[in-house]
């Protein structure tokens, strides 16, 4: 399962990346398309380096006390040296909604963030579940995938908004009106594809880190009650501050009333529960 999900994440990263260069080809010009790379490219530089911080403040996310959180703090280094990685810094984000996440560029610089509530709502043996699922995240390097496919996004975004602005000001000037017809098609429908793609990448990273969280533990029994649990929660108590942006970092949706099915971030809890419970060790 974790291979398919890994060949899966390529395909479409391949597929996100193809998508760019034929809306740099059909815009027309490698000058425009050059100025997006870069462009982008900085942008998610700045995002790839600082992101964590300014998601740990978001989240008014403070060090966890190593006695006052001991029982964290030894799951996160129990599970991590299973994993093979360093421990990362842990964090409490002050809600009563129950939820987690993980972020940073690479495992040495890798945070785990707990909010109070799941520390009450969750057993010992599920939170271990949770804390494994984003512990995997930091050794497959989630957070370089997917600022590799918001790069590209990012790309495509700013190539649409030059078709915009050329099918507006001169996409059908001089020419058939086929050439304004691929432009506004290329800033209308190019974005939602590469966005259905992005969400689809999020979803494979999802399952891929259930996966390797429920090996190390040999055992995916408990993220998979733990995931039913955090579901429950968070459609009666979601988390009152922070962004939709950023929902896809969290091990389930910690919003409700956004939009769901297709451009979910997450992956249905039913299904990914189901998978856990299949596995054998």
């Amino acid at each position: 399962m974790g291979i398919i999900n890994q060949v899966k994440t390529v395909m479409l990263l391949a597929l996100l990346t193809a998508l760019m260069l034929g809306a740099g080809q059909l815009l027309g010009g490698r000058t425009g398309l050059t100025i997006a790379i870069m462009f982008a490219l900085i942008m998610n530089f700045g995002s790839f380096w600082f992101s964590h911080k300014i998601v740990l403040a978001m989240y008014r996310a403070k060090p966890a006390d190593k006695k006052e959180y001991k029982g964290l703090h030894d799951i996160v280094e129990e599970v991590s040296k299973e994993a093979g990685i360093p421990k990362p810094a842990v964090y409490i984000i002050p809600s009563e909604a129950a939820n987690a996440f993980a972020t940073g560029r690479n495992p040495k610089n890798a945070v785990v963030a707990c909010t109070v509530g799941i520390m009450k709502l969750l057993s010992k043996e599920e939170l271990k579940g949770v804390i494994a699922h984003e512990v995997s995240h930091v050794k497959n390097r989630d957070m370089l995938v997917t600022t590799i496919a918001a790069t590209i996004a990012g790309v495509i975004s700013y190539l649409a908004m030059m078709a915009q602005f050329a099918a507006i000001f001169g996409g059908g000037r001089g020419r058939d009106r086929g050439n304004m017809f691929s432009l506004i098609a290329l800033a209308i429908i190019t974005p939602i594809i590469a966005a259905i793609i992005q969400l689809a990448i999020s979803r494979s990273r999802e399952y891929l880190a259930d996966s390797s969280g429920a090996k190390a533990l040999k055992n995916g029994e408990p993220l998979a009650r733990a995931l039913e649990k955090l579901e429950s929660s968070a459609t009666s108590n979601p988390l009152r501050f922070g962004s939709r942006a950023t929902s896809s970092l969290f091990i389930v949706n910690p919003f409700r009333g956004g939009i769901a099915g297709l451009f979910s971030t997450h992956p249905p809890i039913a299904e990914r529960a189901k998978r856990l419970r299949s596995m054998t060790f």
